[in-house]
């Protein structure tokens, strides 16, 4: 059962959105470091981001292709941090790809891969220079063969066919079996190939356990994010297919939440993240998920677990989202005609009996203690928001595990709000996560909703307001809102802070009431996933107006004991 634990507040950033005045375009490990200064001066307990596993193409963190490996992008590359990158070679890269220009606005994955990979590159080419460090690659490279060399493949054979989507790929390569008889024919230039790659993990092993040791220094726990599921197009599944259902793909159920997408109103998200085999998972002693959160407790001290519903039933798709547009406009029958008569559902069970409920809970309890488990001592938070079955929330507060409170979908079941000082201590408190939009934006189109002539729309706008002004002790005005200014934006923090959750967090941009959003789910766009913060963390510790808004969160932070 849950012990009172101290309540900390926490800022949640992505990595890639941290700017610096010296980065590369995207945020990186010694920005991170900067982050962790400033929380400390304000006085927070904790900062959030968003997976830091290595992605593919489409750059989404949570669309890992490893559950181990982690993001090149995020590094801090410069010599002084990376010895055997020249100085030259460095500042002369730099100018001729155009690093200066990547510091401005979003995130240009396309050129900020280049410009690291390039960097990279030299770097590992010269590390015969500095012996010391060349003995601790190797030392690194054998501690960690048993996921290192698969992944180094993965990524080799990336490389020469330009993508990860090893279906696609050709058919002596299309395995992982097949792989691994491909490289034992393979010259030694393979072998300086998958050495790279290697290279590559050391550093970003090496760059994040310094981190997280600097962040210990200064008292401020970094929370990381293990989302349920993990790329169909990934190290993971190439090398262990085994573990996995590839008849089917995890996602989320219809939804008319997202108006612009009939997708998603018709059959829901199809994210594409292949089933567990849980039966052999289970055989094996869990031991995929016990690596994979084992490795992530050398960053991080607090877990958010994505999806947590997924653990209890998954909503399934029998067909990959390539295929999302074949099934548009069909009928059920039609759809069954092409899936040999499935269609999208829970599995294993729904909750349409007690039996199937029970089942289910059963199911999440074993998994879910196994996670637990193996992030011992460190604490775990479960993102349980969508469609919430009645057994769960009471389950993740028997494990001592915080579920997600979002104020304004908190009915004290009469009505109203449920009040922040209601709120038990093992709880995670917040107004929105990456996928929502930003405290400014949802407020202000919540007032334009209260106006709709859609009677539907009306009533959300006016109840998720009221919800809001209730939560902050904010007069209740509903017809007429006030826009969202000062007054407004420092009640809805200030609450957040002073409720009872043991852990209260909101997004960066919205203590200066930006509106850059992070992720749109459903929508494949480039501009997902490079949203940056508009000034660097130096300039929000020492220019106005952003050092204010900084002072006044200081403050904040200590009137609600956090």
């Amino acid at each position: 059962m849950p012990t009172i634990q101290p309540r900390r507040a926490g800022i949640l950033v992505p990595v890639f959105a941290i700017r610096t005045a010296d980065d590369l375009g995207i945020g990186d490990t010694g920005g991170v470091c900067e982050l962790i200064d400033w929380a400390a001066n304000i006085g927070l307990g904790f900062v959030q981001f968003l997976p830091i596993n290595a992605t593919g193409g489409d750059s989404s963190p949570y669309n890992a292709i490893s559950s181990i490996a982690l993001d090149y992008l995020t590094l801090e590359i410069t010599p002084n941090v990376i010895p055997e990158l020249e100085d030259k070679f460095f500042r002369t890269t730099l100018r001729f790809l155009g690093g200066d220009a990547l510091r401005e606005g979003p995130v240009q994955y396309e050129k900020v891969r280049k410009l690291k990979t390039s960097l990279l590159r030299h770097a590992y080419s010269r590390l015969t220079t500095k012996p010391q460090r060349a003995k601790e690659f190797v030392v690194f490279c054998k501690a960690e063969a048993s996921w290192l060399d698969d992944y180094s493949l993965f990524r080799v054979l990336m490389d020469i066919h330009g993508h990860e989507d090893w279906p696609n790929w050709p058919e002596e390569t299309n395995s992982g079996a097949k792989a691994r008889v491909w490289l034992s024919a393979q010259s030694a230039e393979i072998e300086e190939k998958l050495k790279f790659h290697a290279y590559v993990q050391w550093l970003c092993f090496s760059q994040w356990r310094a981190v997280r040791a600097y962040a210990a220094e200064k008292q401020i726990k970094l929370m990381g994010d293990v989302p349920f599921g993990i790329s169909w197009c990934s190290s993971d599944v190439f090398f262990e297919p085994e573990q996995f259902n590839l008849e089917w793909c995890g996602g989320a159920p219809p939804e008319t939440y997202f108006k612009d997408d009939l997708f998603v109103q018709r059959w829901g998200q199809n994210w594409g993240i292949p089933l567990y085999r849980w039966d052999v998972m289970e055989a094996d002693g869990f031991g995929w998920w016990q690596r994979r959160v084992k490795k992530l407790t050398e960053v991080f001290d607090i877990f958010r677990i994505d999806h947590v519903l997924g653990f209890y039933r998954i909503y399934s798709f029998p067909w990959r989202p390539q295929r999302n547009a074949e099934f548009l406009h069909l009928s059920d029958d039609e759809a069954k005609a092409l899936t040999g008569g499935h269609l999208p559902h829970y599995k294993e069970h729904s909750d349409d009996t007690d039996e199937h409920k029970a089942a289910n809970l059963a199911a999440g309890d074993k998994y879910l203690r196994m996670i637990v488990a193996a992030a011992a001592p460190y604490e775990v938070v479960a993102e349980d928001l969508g469609n919430v079955p009645d057994y769960v929330r009471p389950h993740l507060f028997s494990l001592d595990v915080p579920g997600f409170k979002v104020s304004h979908w908190e009915d004290d079941g009469h009505g109203h709000v449920q009040q922040g000082r209601d709120y038990d201590n093992c709880s995670f408190t917040t107004y929105a996560t990456h996928d929502h939009e930003p405290m400014k934006t949802h407020w202000e189109h919540r007032r334009r909703d209260s106006q709709s002539r859609d009677e539907g729309e009306r009533y959300q706008g006016n109840k998720e307001l009221r919800f809001l002004s209730e939560f902050a002790g904010l007069p209740v005005c509903e017809g007429d809102w006030p826009a969202y200014d000062d007054t407004v934006r420092h009640a809805l923090i200030e609450a957040l802070l002073a409720s009872n959750a043991r852990y209260a967090a909101f997004m960066l941009p919205d203590l200066f009431a930006l509106e850059d959003r992070f992720n749109v789910p459903g929508i494949a766009s480039g501009v997902n996933w490079s949203a940056r913060m508009p000034v660097t963390l130096t300039q929000l510790r020492h220019e106005s107006p952003w050092k204010d808004e900084c002072a006044w969160l200081a403050e904040a932070v200590k009137r609600t004991g956090r």
